[in-house]
């Protein structure tokens, strides 16, 4: 039995314009373009990887950049929502930084006794900062968002689902404990810093997602090397979301 595991790695969506999607990441929210490879799925599309100054596991937000794509759909069986942690006292840096670059955000909600600023980036994928007084110093890429300000890494996702059950069996098979419950939305924690938490989102009524622009393509969780092909072989739903990661690759290059 591999160990559990400490939280997510990297989450991956799809962005239209690359020149936009560079300037929004590096010059809006002040992180690092960490490489420019390709889609290992796709060769004719680029990689874009941003994150902080060492592109360390769980600050790396990523991109497949299409843009002759059309539009997806935020909905169920997706990852709605891509959460960054950023220090507790930096919720009014955030809102002004926002504001001046003319970033559509929604005012500060609290959940689970954080503050909350959600937004989108310019392709419409939804984003929380979070502020958080544990966030970790982290390294901070040099940019124009001051180190006491700037964004540490994730600190998780939010899953929306029609049955929220099998996926919640899942998150605790791979070490995820299910810690707070409130209107519809169950919070699972691992054991890392960045990127441990996973929001269950249940909403049976809720449209169905559909793979495009402007959504999550997938959220990838860290493991050892050594550890990662004993993993497939742990609960039936590993090898499930493997092969719903090829259809979404399917349904985006028709």
């Amino acid at each position: 039995m591999p160990a559990d595991i400490p939280g997510i790695h990297h989450v991956t969506a799809v962005a239209s314009d690359p020149g936009r999607n560079y300037q929004f990441y590096t010059g809006t929210l002040g992180l690092r373009l960490v490489k420019r490879s390709v889609n290992q799925d796709d060769v004719s599309a680029y990689h874009l990887f941003y994150g902080d100054r060492s592109g360390t596991p769980g600050t790396n937000m990523t991109y497949f950049p299409y843009p002759d794509a059309q539009p997806g759909r935020v909905g169920t069986g997706q990852v709605t929502t891509v959460q960054f942690q950023i220090p507790v006292g930096s919720v009014e840096y955030w809102i002004d930084r926002l504001e001046s670059a003319g970033v559509d955000h929604e005012p500060p909600r609290e959940r689970f006794g954080d503050s909350v600023i959600p937004l989108t980036d310019p392709d419409g994928v939804p984003f929380e900062l979070v502020a958080r007084a544990d966030a970790p110093a982290g390294d901070p890429p040099d940019s124009s968002v001051p180190d006491q300000h700037a964004i540490r890494g994730f600190f998780g996702v939010t899953l929306s689902l029609a049955t929220a059950s099998g996926t919640g069996n899942l998150l605790k098979t791979m070490g995820f404990q299910p810690i707070r419950n409130e209107n519809h939305r169950q919070r699972f924690r691992a054991a890392g810093d960045l990127g441990a938490v996973v929001d269950v989102l249940e909403d049976p009524e809720a449209p169905r997602g559909e793979s495009g622009v402007g959504t999550v393509h997938h959220v990838a969780f860290q493991v050892s090397d050594a550890e990662q092909a004993q993993w497939p072989d742990v609960p039936d739903g590993i090898r499930r979301c493997v092969d719903h990661r090829r259809d979404e690759h399917a349904r985006l290059q028709r």
